[in-house]
């Protein structure tokens, strides 16, 4: 299998890392090259059409991701998200410094009325969406932040962010596109915890930066943060 590297397989399940640009399921504008087309044969469950993909990431995250390789893997791995049983850990690097080393960022998402392919805190048809974030260091007049999902809305993290004044380095939608060299968002989906639907047994396993990710990392104590974030409205 091409376009991605599988970090653990079983009979039961795949958990992949995924590259930044690959794009998860066929939508407009991506009809081909998608993961679900590459796992088609090797993974199933659930939409015949998303190759038994249990969760998503945006085209521009990277990271782990688990899929389903029957239908009743499907359905209980799908059980235990809607649970909140699978533990999913992100790393961001974000524009500024939070007032606080933790919290949790609780709005709800939705649709933005203006702009089709963005959500927006408070959007159309919102649902509640809830992101925990620790601060793992200051680098120079940016933050990398460990942040937890306990919802998993479209676009969450970066909305969330951005709602509460620190946008996602780089973010072409939500933030300032570009910074520190990046052609895409700093968010790399880093840890994954859950037990497996069908043996039980605990499953965690963890993604490094990818290298586009760590150059960026490094040129982040020279750089000047704008003051405003560009707005595509």
């Amino acid at each position: 299998m091409s376009g991605f590297r599988v970090v653990f397989e079983d009979d039961h399940l795949l958990v992949i890392d995924k590259p930044a640009g690959l794009v998860v399921h066929p939508a407009r504008g991506h009809r081909e090259g998608t993961l679900a087309q590459l796992l088609e044969g090797v993974a199933a469950g659930g939409d015949p059409t998303r190759a038994g993909i249990v969760h998503r990431l945006d085209r521009g995250t990277s990271g782990l991701l688990i899929v389903a390789r029957s239908e009743e893997a499907h359905r209980r791995l799908q059980a235990a998200i809607a649970a909140r049983e699978v533990q999913r850990e992100y790393l961001a690097l974000v524009q500024g410094h939070p007032p606080s080393r933790s919290g949790t960022i609780e709005a709800p998402i939705g649709r933005d009325p203006r702009i089709r392919t963005r959500m927006a805190v408070g959007g159309r048809f919102s649902r509640e969406a809830r992101t925990h974030f620790t601060l793992e260091r200051v680098v120079g007049a940016f933050s990398l932040l460990k942040l937890r999902l306990e919802t998993g809305r479209t676009h969450q993290i970066r909305v969330h962010l951005q709602a509460i004044g620190y946008p996602v380095v780089g973010d072409p939608e939500y933030g300032a596109a570009g910074l520190l060299g990046l052609e895409r968002q700093f968010l790399h989906a880093t840890r994954l915890a859950f037990r497996h639907p069908i043996s039980g047994a605990d499953i965690e396993l963890h993604s490094e930066l990818p290298p586009d990710l760590q150059t960026a990392l490094e040129r982040a104590p020279d750089r000047v943060v704008p003051t405003r974030t560009s707005d595509r409205r």
